[in-house]
């Protein structure tokens, strides 16, 4: 039976593969919501910067400042209203398929548990900053969010006081309170930023920015819908009348009605159970525990491409403990390490022409050696016959070949980007293989975050360890279809070795 994150996973799969056909993989927007997220962070920020010159936070003059940025000054201020309004929708938007997709895809436990389990609070911080942004407008939409949320924090046992009479008439309210809620709701982007800032730092090369092509498409798109449909207020608050109706905007306000429904303290009970479940998700649903890296001191020189090219920045070069003539060596912290073997790819002493046995790079998995895929690529290498020997590495994470009938010798590997490219040089300049196929996660969105870009850089002989000159690029393939490319892996290989075929034959 398929789990509910299994189905979610597949879910987005098929998003992600309609969406290419639309954005191609590089504009892809459920690639880069992380991205996103900062992106539309700034523009709220940038536009919240400038609304604050122009406001003013008297009681009777917040609501007459914002229209007159509205409508007298609508050619600057009332574009950075609406920008400021959408990029808080899109906002909420992005967060919250990035939380879903990072689940579906079961990035949250191991080692990645601490951006997850950081990334929860933002939940928290994102909707206190829209909600007291619709306040300080002090329209009826504002009236009807001040009253209904300090009757909610009422019915918590934290003030001497109900802050919801400060609400009863139009006396009760003064401009010290409405100062107070003008700093909470800047105060609170700035808390923000800093949550922001430690969610990333496990991560080595964190993508903050989208494709500037992107960004830009984006900043157009809303600047036209602030134009044509910009951002209005609902008419100025009155404490003395009731509300009767308002319009809300449900990406901040889908829960107030609930408030009409429901006692206070039981939507405030919901709140917390559902967050301390969220926090809990690295350890309340199951994963696979992986091992982690180990360290050869015989074999490790200190060059620090293992440390350069980890995700997840579990390696760092520490002083030399063994007394070699080196300076430094690689050092694993197993908390942060997530098994993936991409060190493993960089590590020049990662090269099976070394000896036919006995081999022992300086950084090594535990759950895949090296020399345990050298073994198993000769004894397949013997198996082949014919000028299409080819043989296909897949990530983990990549095409699902469970079930399918792919030609050549398949090798699955942890990631794709822990293949040094010496394993690539040994096998078509030793004559093992005709071809070299390598297929994994969708491009741009690589499981382990790195392993396609590095892979890329080491076959393009832009990053170290280069794949050397000698080896003829026309033997090697990419196949970056994710878990439900199967069937495009099958046909580019089929191609693949039609071409090898013609080739050997014309030879």
């Amino acid at each position: 039976m398929t789990s509910p994150r299994a189905a979610l996973d597949k879910l987005f799969d098929w998003l992600e593969t309609a969406l290419d056909r639309i954005f191609l993989p590089m504009g892809n927007p459920l690639r880069m919501l992380g991205a996103l997220g900062w992106f539309f962070f700034w523009i709220v920020v940038v536009s919240g910067i400038y609304l604050y010159i122009f406001f003013d936070s008297g009681v009777e003059q917040a609501y007459e400042s914002i229209e007159y940025l509205t409508h007298t000054q609508w050619y600057a201020g009332g574009i950075m209203r609406s920008l400021h309004r959408f990029a808080s929708d899109a906002l909420v938007v992005v967060v919250m398929l990035h939380l879903l997709r990072e689940f579906a895809r079961g990035r949250y436990g191991g080692a990645r548990w601490f951006t997850w389990f950081t990334g929860v609070p933002l939940l928290w911080l994102m909707f206190a900053a829209g909600i007291s942004g619709y306040w300080v407008v002090w329209d009826k939409l504002a009236q009807y969010i001040a009253i209904a949320t300090t009757e909610w924090i009422d019915t918590l046992p934290l003030f001497g006081e109900a802050i919801a009479r400060n609400f009863l008439h139009s006396d009760a309210l003064n401009g010290r309170f409405f100062t107070l809620m003008v700093f909470i709701h800047l105060a609170i982007p700035l808390i923000m930023l800093l949550v922001m800032w430690i969610h990333i730092q496990r991560l080595a090369y964190p993508k903050v920015n989208p494709p500037r092509r992107v960004a830009l498409g984006l900043l157009a798109t809303m600047t036209v819908a602030s134009l044509v449909r910009p951002a209005m207020s609902q008419g100025p608050a009155d404490l003395d009348t009731t509300i009767s109706a308002v319009g809300l905007d449900w990406f901040y306000l889908g829960a107030y009605p609930l408030l009409d429904l429901y006692r206070g303290d039981l939507l405030w009970l919901g709140a917390f159970v559902v967050t301390f479940l969220l926090l809990l998700v690295p350890w309340l649903v199951p994963q696979r525990t992986p091992t982690s890296a180990t360290v050869s001191l015989d074999d490790c020189n200190g060059c620090a491409r293992c440390f350069n090219d980890c995700p997840f920045g579990a390696i760092s070069m520490t002083p030399r403990s063994d007394g070699a003539a080196f300076s430094q060596e690689a050092t694993v912290d197993n908390d942060r390490c997530v098994d993936c073997g991409i060190c493993v790819g960089a590590c020049p002493t990662a090269t099976p022409f070394r000896r036919r046995s006995g081999f022992t790079p300086g950084i090594d998995l535990e759950s895949r050696p090296l020399e345990q895929l050298r073994t198993e690529l000769l004894a397949a290498a013997d198996g082949e016959s014919g000028s299409q020997r080819t043989v296909t590495f897949v990530c983990d994470h990549g095409p699902s070949t469970s079930g399918r009938d792919i030609p050549g010798t398949v090798i699955k590997l942890n990631c794709v980007g822990m293949l040094p490219p010496s394993f690539i040089d040994f096998l078509l300049m030793r004559d093992h293989f005709d071809g070299v196929m390598l297929a994994g996660c969708n491009e741009d969105a690589c499981y382990h975050r790195l392993g396609i870009r590095w892979t890329e850089a080491r076959l393009a002989r832009e990053r170290d360890p280069y794949l050397r000159q000698r080896v003829p690029t026309a033997k090697i393939r990419t196949c970056w279809t994710g878990p439900g490319g199967a069937g495009d892996l099958v046909a580019q290989l089929q191609e693949f070795r039609r071409e090898l075929g013609t080739e050997g034959e014309g030879g």
